[in-house]
């Protein structure tokens, strides 16, 4: 049979059978839409977060007391110096400030603004920093989430920060961060050190805790032995730790959605074996008069199979395209927060595009053979009834 005619006869077939297929297209499209839309947040999620924890310090160490992190003293750094094959320690000053008109926190980081071995995605929010003007007065750096806040309550220029022994620390608002930094600095107020200190209650000589860096991979479990022997009341914590920790939540949510998925595609693929079994007067007349014009049962299964794989491959397109828009253009509302939680401040972050075409390759199988294999009895059953019969 010529590839031509064949063709011709089956985009005929696909617009005289469009209310035939109506029902199930639209359903395709719901679900690819809805898989694509999580597979899309959770990888540019992944790649955000863990783009942001390859900057972090190799090894972070608190001070525990009683199970709970306490201030870490900062002459610790001079012991943990003395261990070799330790580069880049330091101390880390942050906490959290309730604000009490709104019911929510904000996160106070305390940032040495001389120290050479300051934070990578630290020093990339202050690339917009004139250290100099920074410091002739107390001020800060705001997330885009305290910005709106504080405008909000009309706190334009500065904001009054209650100290523990009830003084008022007054705080110029120097600059806010841009909203393409959001995911990691929308509750985020960046000041001087000794200013974070003062307000979150931590001595002078005191961290919240201290960070160090160890480049020679294979010592690093011979060095959190030697941190521990130099005090064993502390927590370490390594930065592949981190890694794990967040690789397992987004696994866990991305986990959820997958086995929705699996249920919805499975009903799915009944509704469609059920559909295409129900053999119709129209559809035997059809196969007889295939028949009788020479058509083989090969080229019938050929047919049919085309028609929906025709109808399963638009709706898989038209899926993706969706959810693309839904992600990467409108910022997928909703969805997002089912990933980075409801956060105590409204985050409007934006979503970077980053698509993984092996995973949407693996989509496309998962929903495409299934599709095709529910099709598949029902369309056998249809071409070897016999054409004398089908056509009465």
């Amino acid at each position: 049979m010529k590839n031509s005619v064949f063709l011709n006869f089956l985009f005929l077939l696909l617009i005289k059978h469009k209310s035939k297929h109506i029902a199930i297209f639209i359903i395709s499209i719901i679900i690819v839409f809805l898989s694509a839309s999580v597979l899309f947040l959770s990888s540019s999620l992944k790649k955000e977060i863990f783009q942001t924890l390859e900057n972090q310090n190799d090894f972070i160490i608190q001070k525990i007391n009683n199970g709970k992190v306490i201030d870490t003293p900062t002459s610790w750094i001079e012991d943990f110096s003395s261990i070799n094959g330790i580069s880049k320690i330091e101390q880390r000053v942050y906490g959290s400030y309730y604000f009490m008109p709104e019911n929510v926190y904000f996160t106070i980081v305390g940032v040495d603004l001389f120290e050479e071995h300051t934070n990578k995605n630290i020093k990339e929010l202050l690339n917009i920093l004139n250290i100099s003007d920074f410091l002739e007065q107390d001020s800060m750096i705001i997330g885009n989430g305290i910005k709106k806040l504080f405008d909000k309550y009309h706190y334009f220029d500065s904001y009054d920060f209650k100290l523990f022994n009830k003084d008022i620390k007054n705080v110029k608002i120097f600059k806010d961060l841009p909203k393409k930094m959001n995911l990691v600095a929308n509750d985020l107020i960046i000041m001087d050190i000794t200013l974070a200190k003062e307000i979150l209650n931590i001595k002078e000589n005191e961290s919240s805790d201290i960070v160090l860096n160890v480049p020679n991979d294979l010592e690093k479990q011979n060095i959190k032995e030697q941190l521990l022997l130099k005090h064993s009341n502390i927590r370490i914590l390594e930065k592949e730790e981190l890694k794990k920790m967040y690789e397992n939540m987004f696994n866990y949510k991305g986990g959820i959605f997958l086995i929705l998925f699996i249920v919805v595609l499975f009903t799915f693929v009944l509704i469609l074996y059920q559909r295409y079994s129900m053999i119709s007067s129209n559809d035997k007349r059809e196969i007889g008069i295939l028949k009788a014009v020479g058509w083989s049962i090969k080229d019938i299964i050929k047919l049919k199979i085309m028609e929906n794989f025709l109808v399963a491959f638009i709706a898989f397109l038209l899926g993706i395209i969706i959810s693309y828009i839904f992600v990467f253009i409108l910022n997928a509302p909703l969805l997002k927060n089912i990933f980075i939680g409801f956060s105590n401040i409204q985050n409007d972050f934006i979503i970077s595009t980053n698509i993984e075409f092996s995973t949407l390759f693996t989509l496309f199988l998962f929903f495409m053979i299934p599709f095709l294999s529910a099709v598949l009895i029902p369309v056998w059953k249809i071409a070897i009834i016999d054409s004398t019969k089908s056509m009465k």
